[in-house]
């Protein structure tokens, strides 16, 4: 398909907002970060996303052109909703219709600037504008649905003479909506664009939404992750390759563990990282002149235990699940301490069931985990 050139009646209604130079942190929709919207591979995926869960739902689909919008496609609305935060911030007018030029793209998203590189931008481009999105989310009335592509459309701009200007987009009225609310909108790390894996990327935007940055933590049910992420790889190899992210443990700012419930379900955990360079424990390399503090954090002398345990604590805490009911479902809390049956969410079979626990530890205290590292269960134990 390709660039659209003629002018809509859309964009005539709408001013031009120029992208803003510099350097700035990028931010991220929670929306995006929380549900399955984008392909977590680069092969062409025309088959359709499926997902709901209570009053969510959401049905992704592409044309067999282009393919569906991948998660490195979605760099592009990444670096959109921090311009406009950015600029709206800063006191000036924002618009859906932005124009930039592909190497301030390129350059925020920590792309190269090949023309190999500008080729790549414009397909991402043609993927976004022709994978359509339907979904419940953020609709007042229940049973609404909202449908729209990820850019409305775009275009190349050339001067009078020919020479290239740069591109315009135009963004949906729903992504736009939810950049101007800052109750929907992350800042994010910018070593995510150096992730190179689609399950990293897709697994770090999860943990930055739900995480956050509490101290406690956080945790998922292997199997919810599954539904969550819109993969189509097979339950068993997904797992296979959460359980090599704990190994690897790629994500910046987060640390992250395999857990198993009471009744042996693989959960995957999740807390801020202690940030390298902040305190050192009381390990001390040999042949160390100055003095050193003890009783401090791990020194970035040493090389951490991927997926150990928490340093004197063996059992979890209680999942805090009231803050984010849309992260796990409540199924096997009913199991574990005879919760209420809620009608807010549907049922789920014990297969799909997700765990979660309340924070009352009087009664949730016989189904906290024991934590293991890479050195108990093997990558791929529950084939």
């Amino acid at each position: 398909m390709p660039a659209h050139h003629c002018p809509s009646p859309e964009r005539g209604q709408l001013d031009l907002f120029h992208a803003r130079p510099g350097a700035f942190a990028p931010r991220d929709a929670q929306d995006l970060m929380s549900f399955p919207f984008f392909s977590l591979s680069k092969s062409h995926r025309t088959v359709p996303i499926d997902f709901s869960a209570g009053n969510v739902w959401i049905r992704v689909e592409a044309v067999p052109d282009h393919g569906m919008a991948t998660i490195w496609d979605a760099d592009i609305l990444i670096w959109a909703a921090s311009q406009i935060v950015e600029a709206r911030d800063a006191g000036l007018k924002t618009s859906r219709l932005m124009a930039a030029t592909p190497y301030e793209i390129l350059t925020f998203i920590r792309r190269g600037v090949s023309l190999r590189d500008y080729q790549r931008l414009k397909a991402a481009l043609d993927r976004l504008q022709s994978t359509t999105v339907v979904t419940s989310i953020r609709q007042p009335a229940e049973g609404r649905r909202h449908r729209f592509s990820w850019i409305n459309e775009w275009k190349e701009r050339i001067d009078a003479s020919g020479k290239p200007l740069g591109i315009e987009l135009i963004l949906p009225d729903w992504f736009y909506r939810a950049v101007l609310d800052d109750a929907l909108i992350l800042t994010i790390d910018q070593a995510y664009f150096s992730l190179t894996g689609g399950l990293d990327r897709w697994l770090y935007r999860v943990v930055r939404r739900h995480g956050g940055k509490q101290r406690a933590g956080w945790r998922f049910d292997f199997r919810h992750l599954h539904q969550k992420s819109g993969s189509l790889s097979p339950f068993k190899r997904f797992a296979f390759e959460l359980r090599d992210a704990i190994r690897r443990q790629p994500l910046p700012g987060y640390t992250l563990f395999l857990e198993a419930d009471a009744g042996g379900h693989a959960l995957l955990a999740f807390e801020p990282a202690v940030p390298c360079g902040q305190a050192v424990e009381s390990f001390v390399p040999s042949g160390t002149l100055r003095h050193v503090t003890s009783g401090t954090a791990p020194t970035c002398h040493q090389e951490p235990k991927q997926g150990s345990s928490r340093r004197g604590q063996k059992r979890n805490c209680p999942l805090n699940l009231e803050s984010n009911i849309e992260s796990n479902f409540k199924t096997r809390v009913r199991d574990v301490d005879n919760d209420p049956q809620d009608t807010s969410l549907p049922p789920v079979s014990k297969d799909s069931a997700d765990t979660s626990f309340r924070k009352d530890d009087s009664t949730a205290l016989d189904a906290c985990a024991l934590r293991t590292s890479p050195s108990g269960p093997k990558p791929g134990g529950q084939r």
